[in-house]
């Protein structure tokens, strides 16, 4: 761990992990403000709250999945640096849209700037994986990857805190000011010229993704991490969309509480994150990936147990933090939620790792490309399977049995990565 977090004083790290900390930070900010804002103030009824969330979550997915084959192409065809100071440019006038919709209140005009941010993100993704294997040692890749994985989670719970405790203004100058400062860290970030022969590039992005999953799940390890890392995020999914109602309507808590619950997931992931690099001593390895998942169930079986047997609060009223904290039931399931985050994180992190190992340095940003365009449809699946059951009448907590079910096809995979690889 010492060793992985030397790094961050290495300017062939820093600026872009810096980067990557603040677009993520931008990012969930703004979203959990919207969300919150949303569930709290617009909504009333725990199935349009939770509609409200998948329709969020699937537009800012919607471009990994169309974009995330050309984002890819152009990563490996061009100097990586000069697309992240491009991108970071592109955010500044994002976050003044979303500033404006925030402080106007405006839905139409916020959901619009989240659908510009997964374009965004789709354009930054592939970079802050593929620059590493070019900037970093061999032995300094998993321990690289953990900490942009951890400072990832970081910012979204700083992120998803703030969003708790700000009101529309502040949150919209906040956003702003992030924005610039991501774009002067991008510039910090060294040269990362294309490796490789060149490439042409496919601007029709159907064929394009077509034809870039095709060239990269045929590697045995390579489909099974990116199957594994989307049955992950398809689980991620569906936990974001439903803690807020759950919160609310479930744990009958306030907006501050909601993002305290985003807030103690971020923390678990970014433990899990850096733990795993110490377990695995720097090895690329899938062999605590099937028992880290199926601890991940345990402990959302755990959770749906704490939400029946809650006692809420009096009618028309909401735990505020303290009130939360001094419930007898309120340490369970903080400790259901760093369990679920913690295991979670553990069993993502080395997966990443075998995307940017496998394939040769100039075609790691098209395989991280192929990974997102396969995630973000398992992520799509996810917010419309979330959308249609809620529709049909099942609850926020009958949720989270549907994902707990979901964890044992996960821990198949991972035991089919571990016998492929180890």
């Amino acid at each position: 761990m010492q060793v992985s977090l030397r790094l961050l004083g290495k300017r062939r790290f820093l600026p872009i992990f810096g980067t990557q900390f603040l677009g993520a930070f931008n990012d969930n900010l703004f979203k959990t403000a919207m969300v919150l804002f949303a569930t709290y103030t617009i909504y009333s009824d725990p199935r349009m709250e939770s509609n409200f969330n998948a329709l969020s979550t699937g537009l800012f997915i919607l471009p990994f999945f169309i974009l995330s084959a050309l984002s890819g192409q152009l990563a490996d065809s061009m100097d990586k640096a000069r697309i992240i100071r491009i991108v970071k440019i592109a955010e500044i006038g994002i976050m003044a849209v979303g500033s404006i919709g925030l402080m106007l209140k405006n839905i139409p005009l916020m959901l619009v700037a989240v659908l510009a941010m997964g374009v965004h993100s789709t354009f930054f993704g592939p970079i802050k994986y593929a620059i590493l294997p070019q900037h970093l040692k061999e032995d300094e890749v998993l321990g690289g990857t953990g900490l942009v994985e951890a400072g990832t989670y970081l910012a979204i719970l700083a992120g998803t805190i703030a969003a708790g405790w700000m009101n529309a203004e502040v949150t919209a100058a906040t956003v702003m000011c992030i924005a610039i400062a991501g774009y002067y860290c991008g510039r910090q970030v060294p040269p990362a010229p294309p490796v490789g022969d060149p490439i042409k590039i496919d601007h029709n992005p159907l064929r394009s993704s077509w034809r870039l999953i095709s060239i990269t799940m045929h590697i045995p390890r390579l489909f099974l991490a990116i199957c594994a890392i989307s049955f992950f995020w398809m689980i991620g999914s569906i936990l974001i969309i439903i803690f807020p109602p759950l919160v609310k309507n479930v744990f009958t808590a306030s907006k501050e509480v909601a993002s305290l619950f985003l807030a103690i997931f971020s923390i678990g992931v970014a433990i899990g994150s850096v733990a795993i690099n110490r377990l695995l001593r720097g090895n690329v390895s899938a062999k605590f990936g099937p028992a880290s998942v199926l601890a991940m169930g345990g402990f959302i079986l755990y959770l749906y147990i704490m939400a029946h047997s809650w006692a809420g609060a009096p009618s028309g009223q909401y735990y505020d933090v303290s009130t939360f904290i001094a419930h007898p039931g309120a340490w369970h399931v903080v400790t259901a939620l760093l369990g679920i985050a913690i295991s979670g994180g553990m069993f993502v992190v080395p997966l990443y790792a075998f995307l940017t190992t496998t394939v040769s340095k100039g075609e790691t940003a098209r395989t991280v490309a192929a990974n997102n365009v396969v995630n973000s449809g398992a992520m799509t699946i996810g917010a419309l399977a979330i959308l249609a059951a809620t529709n049909a009448g099942l609850s926020v907590t009958g949720a989270l049995l549907l994902v707990a079910a979901m964890c044992l096809a996960s821990a198949w995979l991972a035991w089919k990565l571990h016998c492929a690889c180890d």
